[in-house]
């Protein structure tokens, strides 16, 4: 794993990487048909879309009390939600989101979930 010195961050950073020669010739084609204004451009676009489609999902060491309580909380405030939507917004693991959510719908404290 990298570690990153925050002095940095606050600069840009050049970086360098090798693409194969059908990669480079894909971006030189679209940089030629005008969707791009170089190489660079092509790369910071490409990292930024990739960026927001990424994400990171940090999961809280929550006991299962706890945890019961705020996902029955979730669907108090939200009448319908993906499972994965509880799991990602209480950064709770999606097995326990499951299993809590199936046994909160057994206990008739959730309808249709």
């Amino acid at each position: 794993m990298a570690v990153v010195n925050h002095k940095e961050i606050k600069q840009g950073k050049t970086v360098g990487t090798k693409l194969t020669p059908r990669e480079y010739e894909e971006i030189v084609n679209l940089i030629n048909n005008g969707l791009y204004l170089s190489v660079s451009d092509f790369l910071r676009e490409s990292i930024r879309d990739k960026l927001k489609a990424t994400k990171v999902i940090k999961l809280r060491d929550i006991n299962y009390d706890d945890a019961k309580k705020e996902i029955l909380g979730y669907y108090r405030n939200y009448d319908e939600a993906y499972l994965s939507e509880v799991s990602e917004n209480l950064e709770l693991d999606l097995e326990l989101v499951i299993q809590i959510t199936e046994e909160l719908e057994q206990e008739g404290r959730l309808k249709g979930v």
